[in-house]
């Protein structure tokens, strides 16, 4: 079986002593590629330096997390566009809006949105988009931008099943994570309705540990756990889940196995 980690921030310091070791735990149970999402300028060094080592495995996006927006935020995004023009990432992410941590930079957040999916469009990249109690805008901001080649992946879901079909009209897949195996999650009905060729499989290592290892660090060898909790919500194999979800990755990243 070969996974998919459409999500993980394998560089970040929770993973400073073992990043190796944990990458190849992945490898071995099948996790063959781990995508890479940028947070802001501190985190490119890092994250390319472990795409180098792990050419293969580890692979790059760009992007502005809303998350690290403030009054800076154009210096900030000169800097994705700079690297944007220097070497091959896979999508532009993580980018979005998120109402959770402050809405200080709220205005900047929407206008960093709407510029990095422009970059997405100018570069025929898909974006992978961060939406924090901010679903209806994200979706507004989307639709808005949407001109029939606009792709991508809308980071670990959380909303309701309205609003999951409204992003996949709007070409989205829907990032299903650790979450979906929470006691009180409202993932399942929403994956039961929506079914599995929407979905993708991703941990948002280090954050949102799956069942049984919630509450520690989440790591990439955690995606066959995700997609056996999606197997029992859909009465599916975990070899159906692992097959499906791979090929709507390689959709939306462009990258097959062989």
């Amino acid at each position: 079986m070969n996974f998919i980690d459409t999500h993980a921030h394998l560089y970040d310091e929770q993973f400073e002593q073992d990043s190796d070791a944990m990458i190849q735990r992945a490898l071995d149970v099948g996790v063959k590629r781990m995508y890479m999402p940028n947070c802001d300028q501190t985190t490119i060094s890092p994250m390319l330096a472990l795409a180098e080592r792990w050419a293969e495995s580890c692979l790059p996006m760009m992007g502005l997390h809303p998350v690290y927006v403030n009054a800076a935020f154009e210096k900030e995004l000169n800097i994705v566009e700079d690297w944007l023009c220097k070497r091959k990432f896979y999508a532009i992410g993580e980018i979005g809006l998120d109402k959770y941590w402050d809405v200080q930079f709220l205005a900047e957040q929407k206008i960093a949105f709407e510029k990095q999916i422009d970059l997405a469009l100018a570069h025929d990249l898909p974006i992978v988009v961060h939406s924090r109690e901010a679903t209806p805008d994200c979706i507004q901001i989307i639709r808005a931008k949407q001109n029939g080649s606009l792709q991508g992946i809308f980071h670990c879901f959380s909303g309701t099943i309205d609003e999951a079909q409204q992003l996949i009209d709007l070409g989205m897949k829907l990032g299903i994570g650790g979450v979906a195996t929470f006691k009180k999650s409202t993932l399942p009905e929403v994956i039961r309705t929506i079914g599995i060729q929407h979905l993708v499989l991703e941990t948002d290592a280090p954050y949102l540990a799956p069942v049984p290892f919630r509450g520690k660090r989440n790591e990439s060898s955690y995606i066959p756990t995700i997609a056996a909790t999606v197997a029992t919500i859909l009465n599916k194999t975990i070899e159906e889940v692992a097959e499906i979800t791979t090929q709507n990755g390689e959709k939306i990243f462009g990258k097959s196995f062989k």
